[in-house]
């Protein structure tokens, strides 16, 4: 049965937030809060929260509305209630984009890590062996140019 939000008592929904809120802080690793959120919500509601959040990037990115509503096919009631909600006395989703960029960085190091390692001797050399490359740098290109000429 379907209970409003507005016929719960004040300590029901106090009680209600506070078991989610818990229970979401409880989880640790990305594939667990996967897990939880595919048992918790729809497909359809995942998918919602997700579009609220690639809205507020763009957001916070300065990408203007008339951008955002043609490049996600979003109503503009809906970028107006993300920018309201960024703008507002609640720091949520500026914080969890500012951890969601912080991840999405190291992702791009640890791709442009393992392109490097894969395709370059002379990475996985230093990456193996630091402390040489301290010791003996190697010369400039710009140096070994001016040298052979």
């Amino acid at each position: 049965m379907k209970v409003r939000a507005k016929t719960l008592t004040k300590e029901q929904r106090i009680e209600t937030l506070d078991a989610l809120y818990t229970a979401a802080s409880s989880i640790q690793g990305r594939e667990a809060v996967k897990l939880f959120l595919r048992d918790l919500l729809t497909e359809s509601e995942r998918i919602m929260m997700g579009r609220r959040i690639i809205i507020a990037r763009k957001l916070i990115a300065g990408a203007s509305r008339d951008t955002i509503a043609s490049e996600l096919r979003v109503g503009y009631d809906t970028i107006h209630r993300v920018h309201r909600w960024l703008h507002d006395q609640f720091p949520g989703y500026e914080q969890a984009i500012r951890e969601m960029e912080k991840e999405f960085k190291k992702r791009q190091n640890a791709r442009e890590d393992k392109r490097m390692y894969a395709t370059s001797a002379l990475y996985r050399l230093k990456k193996k062996y630091p402390l040489h490359f301290l010791l003996f740098p190697l010369p400039k290109s710009s140096q070994i140019s001016r040298k052979s000429s």
